[in-house]
């Protein structure tokens, strides 16, 4: 009988399930092995290729032209994005540049857009920070591809597309606020016009009652009192003076060649009349009811001097014709003068009247004035303003279409990879190794785990408490032997296929499988 201990060493219990179940940590580790070798073998070269775009700030001095196009460049940049990742625009260069043939061919065309958009990269690239964050100088735009040739074009048309749309956007944006401005400032001139249409029309409704023309008003006003003062006393005295030449008149032919007492009385009647007139439109202190009084007086103490003289049944010698022509000529003149007195005065009055009134009106009129007025300048200061903006829109967008504000220049073109990016085929085939060990110990031990069988005469003592009384080794003979070369080729055939269909199926599932390659390489970052 023979007996064996119980237990060994780790390394000898390690080197005992291994002579047990080597050649099925050999097959698990062959076949992890070769599925990961073949895997990282079998996986296509992805490429990237990446253009930089600087942010050229404008070149006219914003001190003499103000750019119309306002907000940070990151804004901008996000909108272009937008723009330019739109579904119609990445369609337009998958089919001109042939993207994504495989794809294609069984997927719908938005998932295939979306598998652009991820390819797709943007990064900024910020100025050393003065403060909370540096300003955007610059940003890189990459794609990655299978083709490194494609990859580059494929960089550097998405780039040129976010140069052209930036001209594009800035251009509109100049252009629009142009227009605006411009009809803006169309607008507010038409409102001016009416503005002053409205003070026009109100100068010429109110003309000579405006504030501004009451002290012009005043003065006149002032002048025309003084030519009535003075149209007053060449009155008194063209009075007087016909008053003398009646006298001499009367002195001269006192039987009445001037009219006589007859004529005086006519005269005298004719004035009350004209007086009484005159008393039912102005009170008795006015200039010509005094002027009409006093004349009817002196032509009453005129009768009455003329009658004690005139003797009756008596007649006067016949005077002397030239004298008398003399005096009646100078009293047609006089009277004329006071004709002419009389109507210069009633013009003076009427002028007086009006320019009062005008006066009078001045301060009525001042306030819807100045409220005219004030809209006017308001409405003005504001087409002024407009029209300066308007201006400067101008001038702006002339430095836009020139090229001369803030643009988007490529730096660096995008140049086909040398190299790929991705997969990194010797750590795939490392991290192969370590998880092929991995599931070759996990598997033994599992199967150790499963195993029920004795092992060893300590396995089986240490399970019953029966006694061992005799152990047999195993006895093999030569058909024995056949059949177990028999059943290792058998292995090895099955073992040999086994490890085919794992390339076969590593092949099918990697070759040109880039979705494959990104993903491990998201998975081990």
């Amino acid at each position: 009988m023979e007996d064996h201990p119980r237990k060994g060493s780790g390394v000898e219990f390690a080197l005992t399930v291994w002579s047990r179940r080597k050649w099925l940590a050999i097959l698990i580790f062959g076949g992890a092995l070769t599925a990961a070798v073949s895997i990282a073998t079998f996986l296509p070269n992805v490429y990237r290729s990446t253009a930089t775009v600087l942010i050229q700030r404008q070149e006219v001095s914003e001190t003499f032209v103000k750019p119309s196009v306002t907000g940070e460049p990151e804004t901008r940049l996000h909108t272009i994005t937008q723009e330019v990742l739109r579904r119609s625009r990445l369609e337009e260069l998958i089919h001109r540049f042939g993207l994504y043939p495989e794809l294609r061919k069984g997927l719908p065309p938005e998932v295939v857009v979306e598998r652009m958009r991820r390819d797709i990269q943007v990064e900024f690239k910020a100025a050393e920070p003065t403060g909370s964050r540096g300003a955007t100088i610059a940003f890189s735009l990459s794609y990655r591809g299978t083709d490194p040739q494609t990859v580059a074009r494929v960089a550097n048309t998405l780039a040129s597309s976010y140069v052209d749309e930036n001209l594009k956007i800035r251009e509109r944006q100049a252009s629009g606020t142009t227009q605006i401005l411009r009809g803006q400032a169309e607008e507010t001139k038409r409102k001016l016009d009416e503005q002053e249409r409205r003070v026009r029309e109100f100068k010429a409704r109110h003309i000579g009652e405006l504030p501004q023309q009451q002290a012009a008003n005043l003065a006149t006003l002032e002048r025309l009192n003084a030519q009535l003062r003075l149209n007053s006393d060449n009155q008194l005295r063209a009075m007087e003076r016909r008053e003398r030449l009646l006298k001499h008149l009367a002195d001269l032919d006192p039987a009445g060649s001037a009219g006589g007492p007859d004529a005086t009385a006519t005269r005298i009647g004719r004035l009350k009349q004209e007086l009484t007139e005159l008393r039912t439109r102005f009170s008795d202190k006015y200039p010509d009811v005094v002027r009409v009084k006093a004349e009817i007086a002196a032509l009453e103490r005129q009768l009455a001097e003329a009658k004690p003289d005139a003797t009756p049944g008596t007649t006067p010698a016949p005077p002397d014709d030239q004298p008398l022509h003399r005096l009646r000529e100078a009293l047609k003149t006089v009277e004329a003068e006071m004709a002419a007195l009389r109507s210069e005065e009633r013009n003076l009055r009427q002028a007086i009247a009006t320019y009062q009134q005008r006066v009078e009106n001045s301060p009525k009129w001042e306030q819807e004035f100045q409220q005219v007025l004030q809209d006017s300048e308001t409405m003005k200061d504001l087409y002024s303003a407009l029209l300066k903006r308007y201006e400067d829109a101008q001038l702006a967008e002339s430095v836009e279409q020139h090229q001369k504000g803030e643009q988007f220049r490529i730096l660096d073109p995008a140049i086909p990879a040398r190299e790929p990016s991705a997969p990194n085929r010797l750590r795939l085939i490392l991290t192969g190794i370590l998880l092929s060990l991995g599931l070759a110990a996990g598997s033994v031990a599992l199967a150790e785990r499963l195993d029920a069988s004795f092992h060893t005469v300590g396995e089986l003592r240490a399970f019953s408490t029966l006694p061992v009384l005799v152990s047999i080794p195993r006895i093999s003979t030569a058909a024995d032997l056949r059949q177990r070369r028999r059943r290792f080729c058998l292995g090895v055939a099955a073992a040999l296929g086994g490890l085919l269909l794992i390339v076969g199926a590593s092949y099918y599932l990697a070759d040109g499988n880039d979705q494959l390659v990104w993903t491990l390489t998201r998975t081990r970052a």
